[in-house]
């Protein structure tokens, strides 16, 4: 139906049983390195955290209508609108701004493949997999290689002669401070920047190509109809990282700023948008490290299952020659990797909290321990208060 097709394939038991092997190294590095990555996270995560108490300890807030030369080399805090002494400009499409960052984004309409695959498991263990081709027409950000299609015929796309890039100001300044690129490169909060109808003359003035130039939903296109686009139009966005305030924690280095090296380790060098005072930033860093170290956590575990999944695989395939027994075994094996992923994982966070923050580690065991005990001493007490009652009454 419509644009696609099939295609089947299968592959042997024997052969299904050699790939499953194959995939048992593949298990055992992702298990090793999962197990690095694991402990490098909570060193991370406690140097980070370590490096943000120290900055927020001893950052100083200071105005930005002069420099003062004492606090040359110290973490300071400063806030205020930022200047540029220079617009940006894209000389391609004479789209010009004033703000910090402009950024030309470039889609051409394209075929595209998609795949939609079924596998199933025959008596005897073979596995037969049909695998359903589609085609589409999508705008992509990139150029689509269709010479890689299973069915490049008739789906050809043409290479992408306009790419996406942007245009920042090479210096500006707060107050009577200077930001270089190290700065301006922390800076976000961008926006979307509209072109509007009234520009198209001077877009077609500058634009070296042949295509049709129109603007439509605040955006140039390049080719016949806008409305009814075809294989190789391309449509142009843009958006503007805008002049405004901005609040900036540093090392104060002559008129500018650089990243302060902390004691615990971690460079320090954070830019917001706004007027935030350093105690924010400093609670939005802490948030963000927690936050980052969770999600670091939960994939790593993740993959330790996977895994663990790819060193058990060989034996649901062994049990595929009766299909439904080979279900049933990697439904165990699944619930295995799972276990082993938790306690591998659980196992290793704990050994490098004692690695890295010895003495919390031990004062939670310790916590623990004497809950446990006080537990189980007043689970003893009404057991033994709970003897004579029981006896009286009977």
């Amino acid at each position: 139906m419509g644009d696609q097709f099939q295609e089947v394939t299968s592959v042997s038991w024997f052969g299904r049983i050699k790939r499953a092997v194959g995939g048992v190294l593949v298990g055992l590095i992702l298990v090793v390195a999962m197990v690095v990555v694991l402990f490098w996270n909570e060193g991370r995560a406690v140097t980070t955290s370590r490096s943000l108490a120290e900055g927020a300890s001893i950052v100083a807030s200071v105005s930005a209508d002069s420099v003062d030369p004492a606090n040359d080399g110290k973490l300071v805090h400063v806030s205020g609108p930022v200047k540029a002494s220079e617009g940006l400009v894209d000389e391609d499409f004479a789209i010009a701004a004033e703000g910090v960052r402009l950024v030309r984004e470039v889609e051409m309409y394209q075929w595209v493949e998609h795949s939609k695959s079924e596998t199933q498991t025959k008596l005897g263990g073979s596995e037969e997999t049909v695998t359903t081709y589609s085609y589409a027409k999508e705008w992509q950000d990139r150029a689509i290689d269709s010479s890689e299609f299973k069915q490049p015929a008739n789906h050809e796309n043409p290479s992408m002669e306009i790419e996406g890039t942007s245009f920042q100001i090479a210096e500006g300044s707060l107050g009577a401070f200077t930001l270089d690129e190290e700065v301006l490169n922390l800076i976000g909060n961008s926006q979307k920047l509209a072109v509007k109808p009234n520009q198209i003359a001077a877009i077609e003035a500058a634009f070296a190509g042949s295509e049709r130039v129109s603007v439509a939903d605040g955006r140039i296109f390049l080719g016949a109809n806008a409305s009814s686009p075809a294989i190789g139009d391309y449509r142009i966005g843009y958006s503007l990282v805008p002049l405004g305030d901005i609040s900036i924690v540093g090392e104060q280095s002559g008129s500018g700023f650089t990243a302060y090296q902390t004691v615990a380790g971690d460079q320090l060098l954070m830019v917001d948008s706004g007027k935030v005072s350093a105690a924010d930033m400093f609670a939005e860093a802490v948030r963000g490290n927690t936050i980052l170290t969770w999600l670091l956590r939960a994939g790593c575990l993740l993959l330790l299952a996977l895994g663990f999944g790819l060193l058990l695989g060989p034996l649901g395939v062994l049990a595929d020659v009766i299909p439904f027994l080979g279900s049933i075994v990697r439904m165990g094996t699944g619930l295995v990797a799972f276990v082993l992923a938790l306690l591998v994982g659980t196992v290793t966070i704990a050994f490098a909290w004692f690695w890295y923050r010895p003495l919390l580690a031990i004062g939670i065991l310790v916590a623990g321990l004497a809950l446990t005990f006080a537990l189980t001493r007043i689970g003893k007490r009404k057991a033994v208060a709970a003897a004579p009652q029981a006896g009286a009454t009977a």
